[in-house]
């Protein structure tokens, strides 16, 4: 009798081998998992969206003879000194404790030589960040660590953090080993202890009391700085109508793809939207109250390329932060150092165990060692770099579809691939006029 040919073993699609990994480390341990960086899962995103480019019926630009512009104006609202950037892409809060001390110097130099903001996160302000940033953003958390009122002054703008997008809901996390005596020095709290934040502000339950809170800041700094509230993207279209309401000047709006520090895998992959789902209803409700334009809106989670840039401003954006995407053009998970990560259970490009504090590249660390492994000149260099080019890439589409201004894209100019995408982005599913609940049909 011949051999009969075997059939391939099946793996569940429902119990795959990450599945039952993740269930025996949790009984083993019988504590949830606890990481950094931000969702694995595939969601709809930008990539799903495409430009129609001008032909006939509108007109591209010729680039090497006429301009495409990309400044930015935030916080003209309220503020007697809003912030004046020369690209609309600025830097996420991403707080020294989490971020090493040479990696916050490298944020500040890249963004100001890209003519740019940078944000200081939770934990407050270093001189390493101030010294080096034209423009700094003074993020306002519920733990408060760091804040008075002297830093408010010397910063340019103030960013009240409600929600965050990896973990809408949630406190943040920095574990001991990185609280070192200076961290600790800066957040009031003892070294090598675990540091939680609250999941919501002491100083307020909503938005009236909210209201309160932001008339403080201003009278605070003379109501010079332009106030910003920053938002998860959970409930876009009434949490950006409370946050007008209160008085902001920007929303930033943060969806499911960006990244954290730490905080439980649980809330990384399955709290929150897509930062495409978030976009079209967050601008519905400026536009619903006469704001839109007036109050800027600045869109993060998951941006990585001028692709990105443009699409989010066609949508309706004014500008777009970026978190991750930054730290990888600083030199995280370079290949460089794929035997070290391989040492720590990881690889380039999966090492996410950033609250551990053994970043082989020096950049979510608080070791001395590790860190003088990165140079915040060079670092700060390579995110300029990056930075120019998402530019240069975000004009190339907005001439491509005819438009002398970034901020002239519009919906008009997209397509989608997917149903999904369609239906979030509000924009017609490619070669039809029509997307999931569009009006009249």
């Amino acid at each position: 009798m011949k051999d009969i040919p075997q059939t391939q073993p099946r793996q569940s699609w429902t119990f795959s081998n990450e599945v039952n990994s993740e269930i025996r480390r949790a009984a083993y341990t019988g504590i949830y998992d606890i990481r950094g960086g931000g969702a694995k899962r595939r969601v709809p995103h930008f990539d799903d969206l495409l430009f129609l480019g001008a032909s006939m019926s509108r007109y591209p630009l010729e680039g090497y003879r006429e301009k495409c512009e990309t400044g930015v104006t935030l916080g003209t609202r309220f503020a007697r000194k809003p912030i004046e950037l020369k690209i609309p892409i600025t830097i996420a809060g991403m707080s020294f404790g989490s971020l090493s001390g040479p990696a916050k110097e490298a944020l500040g130099r890249g963004a100001t030589m890209a003519g740019t903001s940078t944000t200081t996160g939770d934990g407050g302000m270093t001189e390493e960040e101030r010294g080096h940033s034209e423009k700094l953003v003074y993020q306002y958390l519920p733990s408060r660590y760091g804040m008075n009122p002297d830093d408010l002054r010397r910063a340019d703008a103030i960013e009240v953090v409600v929600g965050q997008g990896a973990k809408p809901g949630g406190g943040g996390m920095l574990l001991g080993q990185k609280i070192t005596e200076r961290v600790a020095g800066m957040r009031d709290l003892p070294v090598g202890i675990d540091q939680r934040s609250a999941c919501r502000h002491p100083d307020w339950t909503g938005p009236d009391d909210l209201e309160i809170k932001i008339l403080e800041l201003r009278e605070i700094t003379g109501w010079e700085k332009p106030i910003y509230i920053k938002v998860g993207g959970a409930r876009p279209y009434y949490d950006v109508a409370l946050s007008v309401k209160a008085g902001a000047d920007v929303i930033v709006l943060d969806g499911m793809q960006g990244g954290t520090a730490a905080t439980q895998d649980v809330f990384i992959e399955h709290v929150g939207q897509p930062t495409l789902a978030c976009i079209r209803p967050a601008v519905k409700a400026l536009q619903d109250l006469g704001m839109h334009r007036k109050v800027q809106l600045v869109v993060s989670g998951g941006i990585r390329t001028g692709a990105d840039v443009a699409k989010a401003l066609a949508l309706g954006a004014d500008a777009v932060s970026i978190g991750t995407a930054a730290l990888v053009a600083l030199g995280d998970n370079d290949p460089k150092w794929e035997l070290e990560y391989q040492k720590l259970g990881s690889t380039t490009g999966a090492y996410d165990d950033w609250h551990e504090g053994r970043d082989p590249a020096g950049i979510t660390t608080q070791d001395p060692e590790l860190m003088a492994r990165l140079d915040p000149v060079e670092a700060g260099r390579r995110l300029r770099n990056y930075l120019n080019v998402l530019t240069l890439e975000c004009q190339t589409l907005a001439r491509a579809c005819g438009k002398s201004h970034v901020h002239n894209l519009e919906p008009e100019d997209l397509c989608a691939l997917t149903m999904e995408a369609a239906a979030m982005a509000q924009v017609p599913l490619a070669g039809t006029d029509w997307y999931p609940g569009k009006p009249g049909f």
